[in-house]
């Protein structure tokens, strides 16, 4: 299987520093956005990141790649945890985790918090994840709209997050991909800022994955900015190297979904991290 990506980050219009980070190397690709008070959302987003960098020569290899990510997730929480709960200055930090592995023919995710995973296929956008906050939760038991959710005076309440408590349940993901898919990865600030129509425009317009998250970025920011921002695109190419030419179509399959319990060039992690008022 081969892969096209590119990523970036960017700090918004509003925030004085950045606390998202995200990880771009070969198979895996990952997005953390980190909250706490002064530099803790930072360290938990790059905390996040650094687990997961240390662990990419074994889940290129494991032969249970979904259950390696759950596992690798789980040290990551156990990592931002242990600085939390060792520094004051650090205690409540924790960050949302959407990490995802190309591999052998599928997509394996991991997935807390609020950052998304999207699938567009034959000109369909589809979101992969579950949004992991109150206002999902109203939305998912029909108290209020989507539409509502957007501008809901409790949308920044998360209900699960790394790094908060000792363990945390993983939304676990495997789906077969198909030569032309394209996956985005992203942390609130893009679909805070644009909606599900205008971020597919943007994936099915821009070619080049790299150019693709640099022009959602800028997108964002000129719809406002509010918070951080940061979008990884990942395309599936057949074995001559193309893509975006879908060769199946299938829905996508929920029951797979289960609870198991800067510089974007550079070669190691990406982590570049601004207050983000988030409750875990």
């Amino acid at each position: 299987m081969k892969l096209n990506a590119g990523g970036s980050t960017h700090v918004g219009l509003v925030r004085d520093h950045n606390e998202d980070a995200f990880l771009l190397d070969g198979p895996l690709f990952v997005v953390a956005d980190g909250m706490g008070g002064h530099n803790g959302g930072e360290v938990a987003s790059g905390t996040t990141i650094e687990t997961f960098h240390g662990a990419l020569k074994g889940l290129a290899v494991d032969p249970n790649p979904v259950t390696r990510l759950a596992e690798v997730a789980q040290a990551a929480n156990r990592a931002v945890f242990s600085k939390a709960s060792g520094d004051p200055e650090l205690a409540r930090m924790g960050t949302t985790l959407t990490a995802a592995m190309a591999r052998d023919g599928r997509l394996f995710i991991a997935h807390v918090g609020d950052s998304r995973c999207y699938r567009l296929r034959d000109g369909r956008l589809d979101q992969l994840t579950v949004d992991h906050t109150l206002v999902g939760e109203f939305v998912r038991e029909g108290r209020i709209t989507e539409e509502q959710a957007r501008t809901h005076p409790q949308r920044s309440i998360i209900t699960r997050a790394l790094g908060v408590e000792p363990a945390v349940p993983i939304d676990s993901i495997t789906l077969e991909v198909a030569s032309g898919d394209r996956f985005l990865i992203c942390s609130d600030g893009l679909y805070g800022m644009l909606y599900d129509d205008e971020i597919l425009s943007y994936l099915t317009s821009v070619p080049e994955p790299q150019q693709c998250a640099e022009q959602l970025i800028d997108a964002a920011n000129r719809a406002g900015g509010e918070d951080n921002t940061t979008v990884i695109v990942v395309d599936i190419l057949d074995a001559n190297g193309n893509g975006r030419k879908p060769i199946i179509e299938d829905e996508w399959p929920t029951d797979q979904m289960k609870a198991v319990g800067g510089d974007p060039t550079a070669s190691g992690p990406v982590a570049v991290a601004a207050p983000m008022p988030r409750v875990a």
